[in-house]
């Protein structure tokens, strides 16, 4: 039975992982102070060309992933750019015990995103992609 299933849900899987990037990186792009005051927060330097940089890339390559174009390429850059801003922004064994189960369970959430991420680029985008219809022309 899930067999027959497989293609569509390889495509919903590609959109609800991509999802989360796209709105993330418009809502960046729209505010690029109060993302760079975010990223200033956390130590980082050129905090509102980091911004405006991450943003770019969580709706390109979202989009990217939506549609499956180079979406083992894009699913490798958000995957890795989800573990680093995880280890930066979520550091949930060095905040206050107060804040420590909702900074873990953002940090937990980014892991299980960053393997869903790593499993389509192992695996690529599946036949319902732009991808894969390179191939096969």
């Amino acid at each position: 039975m899930l067999d027959s299933l497989k293609l569509p849900l390889v495509l919903i899987g590609r959109i609800l992982l991509a999802l989360i990037f796209i709105t993330s990186g418009v809502s960046k792009l729209g505010n690029i102070a109060g993302t760079a005051g975010y990223i200033a927060s956390a130590g980082l330097p050129a905090a509102s060309l980091l911004a405006v940089i991450v943003g770019l890339l969580e709706v390109v390559a979202g989009v990217a992933l939506i549609v499956g174009f180079h979406a083992r390429w894009a699913a490798l850059a958000l995957g890795l750019f989800t573990l680093l801003a995880s280890v930066i922004f979520h550091k949930f064994w060095a905040v206050p015990e107060a804040q420590q189960m909702v900074q873990q369970l953002m940090f937990m959430k980014n892991l299980a995103i960053a393997g869903g991420m790593l499993l389509v680029a192992a695996l690529g985008a599946g036949p319902l992609s732009v991808d894969a219809r390179r191939a096969s022309a």
